[in-house]
C-alpha cells in the first residue's frame, strides 16, 4: 500500500469513528427534542393565574381550564384540537397549527433516520437539517402568534382588565411556554449540527475520490522505455524492468 493510501485510510478510520459518535449524539438529542415538542403541544400550561388573579386557571394552545370565584378552586376545562370552535382565540388556533407542524416535522425527521441504512449519509443529514430548521421556524411562529390572543374575553376575565394582546395583566407565563422557547434554540442547534455533518461527509467523499484517482495514476506501471544507440551500444532506461546494456554486432 502506498504511503498516501495508508494516510488516507487512517484519516478515514478516525473520521468515521468521530462522525459516528457525533451522529449518535445528534440522533439522541433529536429524539429528546421531539419529546419536548410533543409535551409543549399537549400541555395546557403556557400561561396561568397568579396571586392577583380573581380566578384560578391556566391556558394552553387549545385546551384551558378556569375556576369560578375566589373561594372555588374547582376548575372547569374546555377546548380540544379536534374542535377548533372551542378554542377561545383565532391566534390560539394559528399557534396550535404551527406547533403541530413543528411536531410533525420533527417526528418525520426521526423517521428519516432509517434512511441512513439505505441512502447516502450526507443526503440524509441535509434532509433532516432542513426539517429541523423548518421545525424551529414553526415554533417561532407559534410562540410569536400565541400572545396575540391574550385579549380573548375568557383570558381577560381571569387576568384582569389590563390584559390584552402581548400583555398578560395579572397572569404569568408558565413552564410550557418557556420550554417552547428553549425548543427553538434546540432545533436551531440540531439543524446547524446536521448541516455540518452533511457537508463534512460530502467533502470527505470528494477528497477520498481524488486521493484514489491520484494513487491510481501514480501506481500505473511504466511500460515505455527510452533507448539510445551509440557506437554499437544500446542503452536502455533504468526504470525499465529489462534494464541492461547490450552490445550488438
Amino acid at each position: 500500500m502506498l504511503p498516501s493510501q495508508e494516510a488516507s485510510k487512517i484519516y478515514h478510520d478516525n473520521y468515521m469513528r468521530n462522525s459516528r459518535a457525533i451522529g449518535v449524539l445528534w440522533a439522541i438529542f433529536t429524539i429528546c427534542f421531539a419529546i419536548i415538542n410533543v409535551v409543549v403541544f399537549i400541555q395546557p400550561y403556557w400561561i396561568g393565574d397568579s396571586m392577583n388573579t380573581p380566578h384560578a386557571g391556566y391556558f394552553g394552545l387549545f385546551h384551558y381550564c378556569v375556576g369560578e370565584g375566589n373561594s372555588n378552586r374547582e376548575l372547569r376545562c374546555y377546548g380540544t384540537f379536534s374542535d377548533f370552535s372551542s378554542i377561545p382565540s383565532g391566534a390560539f388556533k394559528a399557534a396550535s397549527f404551527f406547533v403541530l407542524m413543528s411536531m410533525v416535522l420533527i417526528l418525520s425527521c426521526i423517521a428519516c433516520m432509517v434512511l441512513f441504512f439505505f441512502c447516502n449519509t450526507a443526503t440524509v443529514y441535509k434532509t433532516c437539517a432542513w426539517m429541523q430548521l423548518l421545525c424551529a421556524v414553526c415554533l417561532v411562529l407559534g410562540c410569536m402568534i400565541f400572545p396575540d390572543g391574550w385579549d380573548a374575553e375568557v383570558i381577560r376575565d381571569m387576568c384582569g382588565e389590563y390584559s390584552g394582546k402581548y400583555t398578560l395583566g395579572n397572569c404569568s407565563v408558565r413552564w410550557a411556554y418557556i420550554l417552547a422557547i428553549i425548543g427553538i434554540l434546540d432545533a436551531l442547534i440540531l439543524s446547524f449540527l446536521a448541516f455540518v455533518l452533511g457537508n463534512r461527509q460530502s467533502d470527505f467523499l470528494h477528497e477520498e475520490v481524488k486521493a484514489d484517482n491520484k494513487d491510481f495514476a501514480v501506481s500505473r506501471p511504466l511500460h515505455l522505455t527510452s533507448t539510445l544507440r551509440l557506437d554499437g551500444i544500446e542503452i536502455r532506461d533504468a526504470k525499465d524492468l529489462r534494464f541492461g546494456v547490450q552490445r550488438f554486432h
